[in-house]
């Protein structure tokens, strides 16, 4: 059984009944204000306001109107058979693929557009800059890229083209819908010693620790909103790719331990005896084993006899790319969620804190599962290195550097083990919208976060990001790559999971957002939504037209202000003009404070501000108003809280 979070409830109302008197405002309304002469010039309509309906794709057989995918929805798959090898001494990366492509696509292709993501380093390129840093954002060395060595065809060399970060492969027959096409790349590219983000290499006292990510040529998607995706790779905007099967073969010094996505496949080559009855209770026990302790690692008993590198074969099913970690200072210890083999590997440098790092892994997957949809894969592993917050399917890249803040180290696990949910498993396009996953995961990491540190501690309430709508002109929807890290940082991430927070909390309620939000995960496991998919199933399974919302927190950037514009007390109770000063609308929460003490909290919905501005509200009591105040709660990220309240005169 789902475990429900709490939601706030209203307090139980006195005897009094209200009277709504819509008004229009003399002045056109904030929410015609708000549009732009572009559209005038388009000639939309006069009534257009921040309640008419969304300007969304119409749906077809692909994708419905309801949100979820339609009866002829379709993607791609591509498998990959990868043997690469790691050289720590040339600081290479040596690799070949075997790819079969299924063009389950009604179209015929002639070719296919392949990434080559280290090519980001290049000096000519569109990510580099002049002064030695990149797109990526800060000190990173520049190499040569990527070196393709082959592309062949049934043992024929097959035609290609290196634009960027992007290859062009030529079919040498048409791939005609329901039909697979086969080819083998080879390339080798050099890990720099500096590069700022998604891997790199980190040395510890004893070794260092190698993370590749983003490393092998990868087959780009072609799908039914854009044809081939081609935007080459920034570094800024993370990646949209196509689920598949990997088989992943890593050959790696003898001393190094291996980690990966997918479940290894040779534990009996490249662990101890005693390694391998250690991992047998891990997956029996839900509290965290030592596999190879401190005081183990750099003794040569701690691996395999023998001479020369190993090998070290992963398998993996419905993941979207793979990554890896490799170290001889590697301290392993796993535990079990279910059917699922969490881990950690970490660098004595790394203690105390990373010794806690299984059993937050383990919370985290816990609750995501209750809350969500079970944990989709059967290994989770959480690697201490350079990079500082990354995630992959099955495996996760945080910080080794942080030894001792227990709050930071759960927040990076957090955070990156829910990315396995968005965008790991529902395949969001990362380069166009990061905000369907850094924001949706934000969002879960609130809940996450308190169950961690205070099992009563509730997630900090919307009002306290107020600053972040303070972005004139930079709506939450912006494409990653055209953002800096300020604002994508307070956009995708907190704007956005705030802006959920705030849907489940106080507008829908928990049970009704709870229901409509895993009505999409289950719609979309595995499969690959759109804005659109998610702004209609959310109104389908929630039973409400958010267009108001949806067009004021994510698709504007617009601003909320609230106010109380005046109070006429009587006999017979209060007369409350509220103003909505800027364009966002939302419900009306208010408190009604009378002479005698008491209080009551009254609710006006959404559509209050239909047709004006301006709302007139009749509070009728025989007891004397001596204050009324604008969400009580403070559940509003409210522009200037200064005018949400009102006193009468003493």
């Amino acid at each position: 059984m789902s475990r429900q979070l709490p939601v706030r409830r209203e307090p139980a109302g006195l005897l009094v009944f209200s009277l709504l008197l819509l008004v229009f405002a003399a002045s056109l309304p904030a929410q015609r204000r708000g549009m732009d002469e572009h559209a005038r010039s388009r000639g939309v309509r006069p009534d257009h306001t921040i309640f008419s309906p969304l300007d969304l794709p119409a749906p077809n057989r692909f994708r419905t109107a309801s949100g979820a995918p339609g009866a002829d929805y379709w993607q791609q798959r591509v498998d990959y058979r990868i043997d690469v090898t790691l050289q720590p001494i040339t600081r290479t990366i040596t690799g070949k693929e075997h790819v079969t492509y299924y063009n389950n696509s009604p179209d015929p292709l002639d070719y296919i557009w392949v990434h080559l993501e280290q090519n980001v380093l290049r000096k000519d390129s569109i990510g580099s800059l002049a002064d030695g840093t990149s797109a990526m954002g800060g000190p990173t060395d520049h190499n040569d890229g990527v070196r393709v060595t082959e592309v062949s065809a049934a043992g024929q060399n097959i035609a290609h083209q290196v634009y960027d970060t992007m290859m062009r492969v030529s079919l040498p027959i048409t791939l005609v819908p329901g039909k697979t096409f086969e080819c083998d790349i080879a390339w080798a590219f050099d890990v720099p010693k500096r590069v700022f983000r998604r891997y790199g290499t980190m040395n510890v006292k004893k070794g260092t620790i190698w993370e590749l990510a983003q490393w092998f040529p990868a087959v780009a998607v072609y799908d039914d909103v854009h044809g081939w995706n081609t935007l080459p790779y920034m570094g800024t905007g993370e990646f949209y790719t196509n689920f598949g099967t990997y088989e992943l073969n890593i050959t790696a010094p003898r001393d190094h331990i291996v980690v990966a996505t997918g479940v290894l496949q040779n534990e009996e080559q490249v662990y101890t005896g005693v390694q391998r009855e250690r991992l047998a209770q891990a997956r029996k026990s839900t509290e965290p084993v030592m596999i190879r302790s401190k005081d183990e690692v750099g003794k040569l008993d701690s691996r395999p006899a023998g001479d020369g590198p190993l090998t070290w074969r992963f398998h993996s099913e419905n993941v979207r790319t793979v990554a890896f970690a490799s170290s001889e200072a590697f301290i392993l210890d796993a535990a079990s969620v279910g059917e699922t083999l969490v881990q950690s590997v970490y660098a004595e440098d790394s203690l105390p804190v990373w010794g806690k790092s299984t059993a937050m892994l383990c919370a985290a997957i816990k609750g995501y599962n209750e809350r969500l949809h079970p944990y989709p894969y059967p290994v989770a592993t959480n690697v201490a290195g350079i990079e500082g917050g990354m995630e992959y399917p099955m495996i996760i890249f945080c910080s080794g550097r942080n030894k001792r803040n227990e709050r930071g180290l759960y927040g990076v696990t957090t955070h990156e083990i829910g990315h396995n949910w968005f965008p790991m498993m529902i395949n969001t396009d990362e380069r166009r919208h990061a905000w369907m996953d850094e924001g949706f995961n934000t969002f879960i990491n609130m809940y996450s976060t308190a169950d961690w540190f205070d099992k009563n501690n509730k997630p900090s309430k919307p009002s306290t990001y107020a600053m972040m709508m303070r972005m004139p002109g930079v709506p939450v929807v912006t494409q990653a790559d055209r953002l800096n890290g300020l604002q994508l940082g307070l956009l995708q991430y907190q704007k956005t999971g705030v802006g959920l927070q705030l849907l489940r909390e106080h507008i829908l309620g928990a049970e009704r957002f709870d229901f409509a939000f895993r009505t999409y995960i289950q719609r979309w496991k595995f499969k690959s939504p759109q804005p659109a998919d998610f702004f209609r199933t959310m109104e389908d399974a929630a039973g409400m037209d958010l267009a108001w919302f949806w067009r004021g927190w994510f698709l504007e950037d617009a601003l909320l202000d609230q106010a109380i514009d005046g109070v006429r007390v009587s006999s017979r109770g209060a007369r409350i003009t509220f103003l909505n000063k800027e364009r966002m609308v939302m419900p009306v929460t208010f408190e009604v404070e009378y002479e005698d003490g008491t209080k009551e909290i009254q609710r006006l919905p959404v559509q209050v501000w239909f047709k004006s501005d301006k709302v007139v509200h009749l509070v009728k009591s025989d007891k004397t108003i001596v204050s009324v105040r604008l969400d009580p709660e403070r559940m509003l990220p409210d522009n200037k809280r200064g005018n949400n309240r009102w006193k009468a005169e003493q």
